[in-house]
C-alpha cells in the first residue's frame, strides 16, 4: 500500500505552496491527514508465501530498523558531528515559522511575545534503509538528544524560552530529520509610537546558527511571504490589542566576525486597536477642551470661573501623566498624543491667563469706583457742614447789628437776645399791628430742600456707579476676541492633528 510519503520526494502544490524532498506534505497538511498516515505506518505486515500455499505474515518493528542503524545513545557517530561524509558539503536546513498567537507588546520594555511554530528539516547522510525489508516502515520518532541539530538561535531572543521542547523528532527511510517545536518568544522590537495610538509595529525574528559558518549550514525557506501570512492568519489564535497584518521572510548573508553566515528573517507586522484608547484618551481630553470653552459663558466677577478653569486643566494633566505611563521615552520623534494633549494644554493655560487678566482689570475698575464714590461722599459732607453753618449766621445776623452785639457770642446767646429785643419792641408798638411770625417754618423748609437735594445728588452717584467703568468695557472686548481666537486656534490645531495621524506610516 502507498503511503503519503511517496510524495517527498516529489515537487507538489497540492496544499496551496511548493513542496521538496526536504519539506513533506504531511508534515504541514492537516492533523487529520497526519493521523492517517501514522496509523497507516504502525503496524508492517508483510505475507510469505510457502511452496505448500500456505502464507504466514512477517511482522517488522521499530527497533529492528534501529538495530540496522546502530542508531542507539551510545553512537557518538550520530550526536556528536555534523551528519556529512564529507566535511566540504554543507548541511542544508529547511526553516518555516508560522505565527499562532500574539501574546503581549510591552511599549516600555520594548519587548515583543509571540507564540510560534517553528519547522526544521535537515539531511542525516548516516540514516537510510530500505523500506521494503522492513515492511514498509518509512517513519520513526525518536528523542532530539539521539541526533545532531543545527544550533539555531535568534537574534532578538531575550529571555529563554520557558516552555519545554518537543522531546521527539521524526526520521524518514530517506536520511530527512524532521523537528517540529512550539515556542513563546521573548524578543526585542524597536517601538515607533509617533503616531500612537494609530500606528503599525513590525517586530522582526531572525533566525541563525550560532557558530556555523555558510561553508557549514545553509539556512533555505520555501514558503514566501504571503503563504506564510495566509497560513499564519488561518492559525492565529489571539491578537491581544493588535491586529495581524502581514508576515514577509527574506534571506540575506551576514558577517558579524569576519564569517559568513546564513540568515532568515521573518518580519510581523501588526496594528494596533486605536477604539479603546479613542473612547479612554482622546474623547476625554477633547471634552475638556469643551468645557473650557463653555466657560466663557460664566461670569468674571467672583473666582467660580477661575477654578473651574484650573479644575480642567488638572484633569488634563492627570491625562498627560497616564499617558507618561504609557509611551516608552526612548522614542525618536514625540508621540503625536503627546503633541495633541500639549497644545490642548496650551490653549487652556492661555484662557486661564486671559481670565486672570480680566479679572485683575475688572477690580482695577471697581477700585477707581470706590475711590471716587468714597471723594464724592466727603464732598458732599463738607457742602453741607458749609451750608449749614451758613443758615445760622443768617439767621442770627439782624439780630446782632440792631442790638451791636459782638460777633463772638455763640448762637445760643445771639438767639436770646434776639428774642428779647423783639418782645419789647412788640410792648411799645400798637395793639393792633400784627406781630410778625419766627424765621421757624422758613428754616425748616430751606432745610428740607437741602436734604432733599443731597439724596439726589447720592442717588445720581450711585447710578453713576454701576455703569460699567472703563476696564470692564475693555474686559468685554478681551473676552470676545480671545474666545474668536481661541475657537479658531483649537479648530486648526485638532485638523492638523487628525491629518497627520491619518498619513500613512513610513
Amino acid at each position: 500500500m502507498e503511503t503519503l510519503c511517496t510524495q517527498c520526494a516529489k515537487p507538489s502544490t497540492e496544499w496551496g505552496y511548493p513542496t521538496t524532498s526536504a519539506l513533506p506534505i504531511y508534515l504541514m497538511a492537516p492533523n487529520g491527514l497526519k493521523e492517517k498516515h501514522n496509523r497507516t505506518n504502525n503496524a508492517k505486515l508483510i505475507k510469505l508465501y510457502t511452496g505448500d500455499g500456505e502464507t504466514f505474515e512477517k511482522v517488522c518493528s521499530y527497533q529492528d530498523v534501529l538495530n540496522h542503524l546502530n542508531l542507539t545513545k551510545a553512537n557518538e557517530l550520530f550526536s556528536m558531528t555534523r551528519p556529512v561524509k564529507d566535511y566540504r558539503r554543507p548541511t542544508e536546513v529547511f526553516l518555516e515559522v508560522l505565527l499562532y498567537a500574539i501574546l503581549d507588546v510591552k511599549e516600555i520594555d520594548q519587548t515583543f511575545v509571540p507564540y510560534v511554530w517553528i519547522f526544521l528539516v535537515w539531511q542525516n547522510e548516516y540514516i537510510y534503509w530500505n523500506s521494503s525489508d522492513f515492511c514498509g516502515i518509512k517513519n520513526i520518532s525518536l528523542p532530539t538528544e539521539i541526533l545532531w541539530k543545527p544550533d539555531l538561535t535568534i537574534e532578538e531572543m531575550t529571555e529563554k524560552d520557558k516552555a519545554p521542547p518537543s522531546p521527539y523528532l521524526t526520521i524518514n527511510n530517506m536520511g530527512k530529520v524532521f523537528v517540529q517545536n512550539d515556542q513563546v518568544l521573548v524578543s526585542t522590537c524597536r517601538m515607533q509610537v509617533h503616531k500612537f495610538p494609530f500606528d503599525v509595529q513590525s517586530c522582526t525574528l531572525s533566525f541563525k546558527s550560532a557558530i556555523h559558518s555558510i561553508e557549514e549550514i545553509r539556512l533555505v525557506h520555501h514558503l514566501n511571504s504571503s503563504i506564510t501570512t495566509e497560513w499564519s492568519r488561518e492559525l492565529m489564535r489571539t491578537q491581544y490589542e493588535w491586529l495581524f497584518v502581514d508576515m514577509t521572510v527574506i534571506n540575506k548573508t551576514v558577517s558579524p566576525f569576519g564569517a559568513e553566515q546564513d540568515t532568515i528573517i521573518y518580519t510581523i507586522s501588526m496594528k494596533r486597536r486605536s477604539v479603546l484608547y479613542i473612547a479612554n484618551f482622546l474623547l476625554p481630553v477633547l471634552f475638556f477642551l469643551c468645557l473650557d470653552l463653555a466657560s466663557f459663558l460664566i461670569s468674571d466677577r467672583g473666582g467660580e470661573k477661575l477654578s473651574f478653569k484650573v479644575t480642567v486643566l488638572l484633569a488634563v494633566t492627570v491625562m498627560q501623566l497616564i499617558l507618561n505611563e504609557i509611551l516608552p521615552s526612548s522614542s525618536d520623534k514625540i508621540p503625536l498624543i503627546a503633541v495633541y494633549c500639549i497644545g490642548i494644554f496650551a490653549l487652556m493655560m492661555l484662557s486661564l491667563l486671559e481670565t486672570i487678566l480680566v479679572m485683575h482689570l475688572m477690580e482695577k475698575d471697581s477700585q477707581d469706583n470706590e475711590s471716587n464714590a468714597d471723594q464724592t461722599v466727603e464732598e458732599q459732607g463738607r457742602a453741607i457742614n458749609f451750608r449749614g453753618s451758613e443758615r445760622e449766621e443768617r439767621k442770627l445776623t439782624p439780630y446782632g447789628c440792631i442790638c451791636g452785639a459782638s460777633a463772638a457770642k455763640t448762637p445760643d446767646e445771639r438767639l436770646q437776645v434776639g428774642m428779647t429785643l423783639q418782645l419789647e419792641s412788640g410792648k411799645k408798638g400798637s395793639i393792633s399791628q400784627p406781630i410778625e411770625e419766627p424765621p421757624a417754618f422758613e428754616e425748616l423748609s430751606v432745610e428740607l430742600k437741602e436734604v432733599v437735594r443731597i439724596l439726589t445728588l447720592i442717588l445720581q452717584s450711585s447710578k453713576e456707579e454701576e455703569k460699567p467703568g472703563y476696564w470692564t468695557r475693555k474686559t468685554k472686548t478681551i473676552n470676545r476676541v480671545y474666545f474668536i481666537f481661541y475657537v479658531i486656534a483649537a479648530f486648526f490645531f485638532l485638523v492638523f492633528m487628525f491629518s497627520i495621524w491619518n498619513e500613512p506610516q513610513e
